[in-house]
């Protein structure tokens, strides 16, 4: 893998962690549409790991005071909620992907499979931005409702759901506003990210050690690098967005994204 390569491929894994439209469906189409390789475990660790530094990057006061809250006592009662809903919600999502992920990765990846996720997934977005009161805040959130938030993420184990859309759309129709449910969100990927990372880890180094993969360690750091900076800049945008959007456009994209993987796919890439 080239550095170019590794760069551009951690600029999407940089956009499309934090946009509902499914950083696993866009990092399994971009190889297929352009003759890629495969780039490997090591590589996928480095770009989600990438995104783990940004999301760190942005929130890592919030972090501190809802630590600090739930256990020093130091906050208040709704900062202690939101960290044990945080807690909470990483459990379905990481008990599925320890199952889960080597199905995922040999028999979900194939572009018409991510082609009908994205469509199916934007078309819910739509309709829960839509039909959702948007009165509730993150001070509203309950143990129940983290964990229903978070047993949203285990659909988006198949390529092309989102887990950033998955979780949204849930909070969406549980009445939360638009920021407030991208903001859980994204503090949400804080322990999946890492503990995702951690467990891949001891075979990223060997896959890294035995030669088996063609990356280099200038591509993993380029991949790695592009994924924080953009992830970070998405993070920004994205909250300061939704203060004054709806998530129509992100429900648009989808359905275009999908039929433009079917025509492709029937003029002869396959």
């Amino acid at each position: 893998m080239s550095i170019f390569q590794a760069v551009i491929l951690g600029i999407v894994q940089g956009l499309a962690e934090f946009l509902p439209i499914s950083s696993s469906g866009h990092l399994a189409l971009v190889p297929w549409l352009l003759d890629w390789d495969d780039p490997g475990l090591a590589f996928d660790v480095a770009l989600h790991w990438g995104t783990l530094v940004a999301v760190l990057m942005i929130f890592w006061r919030e972090w501190v005071r809802l630590i600090g809250a739930a256990l020093f006592g130091r906050g208040s009662a709704s900062d202690r909620r939101i960290f044990w809903g945080l807690v909470v919600s990483a459990i379905p999502a990481g008990i599925a992907g320890k199952i889960l992920e080597k199905f995922v990765e040999e028999h979900l990846r194939a572009p018409l499979l991510i082609a009908a996720a994205l469509a199916l997934l934007g078309i819910v977005l739509y309709i829960a931005d839509r039909v959702g009161p948007k009165v509730r805040t993150l001070e509203e959130i309950t143990l129940p409702r983290a964990f229903l938030i978070g047993l949203s993420q285990v659909a988006a184990l198949v390529p092309g759901v989102s887990r950033s859309g998955a979780t949204m759309t849930t909070g969406l129709f549980m009445g939360f506003t638009r920021e407030e449910i991208a903001r859980f969100s994204f503090l949400m990927s804080t322990p999946v990210i890492f503990g995702a990372g951690l467990l891949k880890f001891p075979e990223m180094v060997r896959e890294m050690r035995s030669g088996e993969s063609s990356l280099t360690w200038g591509a993993l750091a380029a991949g790695f690098f592009a994924s924080a900076i953009v992830g970070a800049a998405v993070i920004r945008w994205m909250l300061d967005y939704l203060r004054r959007r709806t998530y129509a456009a992100f429900s648009i994209y989808r359905l275009l994204a999908a039929l433009a993987i079917v025509v492709v796919w029937m003029a002869g890439k396959r």
